[in-house]
């Protein structure tokens, strides 16, 4: 077992993830090291001592993303009444991670292998999570129970290409998606 990292360490890690998926959606995954360790508020050195390659911090964030959108459902969830909000929050969660997704499988796309392990890692960590949403937003008599997870995250996955075109907006048309679920 490789050693148990220091607390420190762990918190300045999440931080470093947190500000390159940030640069990453503002500025795609080739943004310069730099402008992640400003927006972390490090070193140039302290992101490279933690991911010695980008590939490394690339790989680093999608599955901090997904750990994070994976978590926040059952936590809202127990934040509201409603589960259709719940579900709504964590769609608009999702949307925020396929933006930065797009992108990192663009600069993966060298290494089909190990992008494919992500994706798979990807749908497992994420679909149950959207079933337990999906559930109980139909249990509740909010929307229709007959969607599949796998479904609505495709449908959402699609919807977000194209998001660089200034007359498209997904967010509305996944609003729409989403009002069609209602019973």
């Amino acid at each position: 077992m490789p050693p148990r990292k220091r607390a420190d360490a762990v918190r300045n890690e999440q931080t470093l993830l947190a500000a390159a998926a940030a640069v990453f959606v503002r500025s795609g995954v080739d943004a310069p090291i730099r402008e992640i360790a400003g927006e972390a508020g490090v070193g140039m050195g302290t992101i490279y001592r933690h991911f010695p390659t980008r590939a490394d911090l690339v790989v680093a964030v999608y599955r901090h993303q997904v750990e994070s959108c994976a978590s926040a459902g059952p936590e809202l969830l127990a934040a509201n009444d409603s589960p259709l909000v719940a579900l709504r929050r964590w769609v608009d969660l999702f949307v925020d991670f396929l933006v930065t997704k797009h992108g990192l499988a663009q600069a993966m796309q060298s290494d089909d292998s190990g992008f494919a392990a992500l994706h798979a890692y990807f749908l497992d960590t994420l679909g149950p999570v959207c079933r337990q949403l999906l559930d109980a937003a139909a249990a509740a008599g909010e929307i229709r129970g007959d969607l599949q997870p796998y479904e609505l995250m495709r449908g959402i996955g699609n919807l977000c290409i194209g998001q660089d075109d200034a007359r498209y907006n997904p967010r509305r048309l996944v609003s729409l998606l989403l009002d069609g679920l209602r019973v």
